[in-house]
């Protein structure tokens, strides 16, 4: 399958994204215009420009929509704040329907902010983070498990992205895995395709892709040591691709290990998102193909094309046809 094929066949194609979805807000500030304020006396950051992009998940969402996938939506929780409000519009800027998040009232919208320096382009301040601590709580879990019920089935690929560093606040709950896994094991002909932070370990019957380190890390909490395999036959994972930054990717299943090396290795200017990237990109791959090596190796091409850009950027249809010297 050349790229340009593989890119003809998405638009026919619909993906669903649930799980943990978030703001990205990547804040410019001028040093030049710090001054104290009057109340404190602390010297301010002087914001100049502010980009929102969807995160999370909505990176996920964002790159399927720039591939051409032809019905993206996402499946995830916002509140009624601004910041929620701000990531339904970044939303529909990228035609990515909106119609099967839940809103709210008074949960916080995830939201993450950058602070840039202006005459450095680096990001150089800590990070603010708008976040939720209260437990996910059981009447929201339960329209979760519904809505996934309902209308996962209507989808080639669900994606699932499991972000949260704490279960705590996780969209993506123990029940949810046990439905995710009840769901592959019935849809023969779907792709249920989970990127984890940190507990890849606890998905049952579907596509994991971890990146190096989540992988390593879950293979030492399970058996003292790295092994792919064993994680693998663990999770009963239809296939495991473990993602390896420049090197390229490590595809595992039944047939054993196989390395899909990247044939384009860049010097990357912002990694953020690379593995969102790689999913979007791959996931639909397997859908089409059901060849792992296919989809590390768009998966792959995909994340080459978004380390060379600032942010969470995205790789379109064009640069894929570039990159792999098909857009004549």
């Amino acid at each position: 399958m050349t790229v340009r094929e593989y890119l003809d066949r998405l638009p026919a194609r619909s993906a669903l994204v649930l799980g943990d979805i978030c703001l990205d807000r990547w804040c410019t500030y001028d040093p030049a215009a710090a001054e104290p304020s009057r109340e404190t006396g602390l010297t301010r950051l002087a914001v100049v420009s502010t980009v929102v992009t969807p995160g999370a998940g909505g990176t996920i969402a964002n790159n399927l929509a720039a591939l051409g996938v032809g019905r993206v939506n996402l499946l995830g929780v916002v509140g009624d704040d601004g910041h929620g409000h701000e990531l339904m519009n970044a939303l529909s800027r990228r035609g990515i329907s909106r119609e099967l998040i839940l809103h709210v009232p008074g949960r916080p919208t995830f939201a993450y902010t950058k602070l840039i320096n202006k005459d450095t382009g680096i990001e150089d301040q800590p990070r603010i983070d708008f976040i939720s601590q209260e437990p996910l709580p059981e009447a929201l879990e339960n329209r979760i498990l519904t809505h996934i019920r309902d209308f996962a089935g209507a989808f080639d690929v669900v994606f699932v992205s499991d972000q949260a560093e704490t279960g705590q606040a996780a969209l993506v709950t123990p029940r949810v895995r046990e439905l995710l896994a009840e769901l592959s094991a019935a849809g023969a002909h779907q792709v249920y395709w989970v990127d984890s932070r940190q507990r890849v370990h606890e998905f049952r019957g579907v596509v994991l892709k971890p990146n190096q380190q989540e992988a390593d890390a879950a293979c030492r909490r399970l058996f003292g040591r790295v092994d792919y395999a064993a994680l693998r036959a663990h999770t009963r994972a239809r296939c495991l691709i473990v993602t390896l930054g420049e090197q390229g990717a490590l595809a595992v299943d039944e047939a054993g290990e196989r390395m899909v090396p990247s044939s384009h290795v860049r010097i990357p200017v912002d990694v953020c998102g690379a593995g969102d990237s790689f999913s979007a990109a791959a996931g639909m791959a397997f859908a089409l193909s059901g060849s792992v090596e296919q989809a590390a190796r768009m998966g792959n091409l995909a994340a080459a094309i978004t380390v060379m850009q600032k942010g969470t950027g995205a790789a379109s249809r064009a640069a894929m046809l570039e990159l792999a010297g098909e857009d004549g």
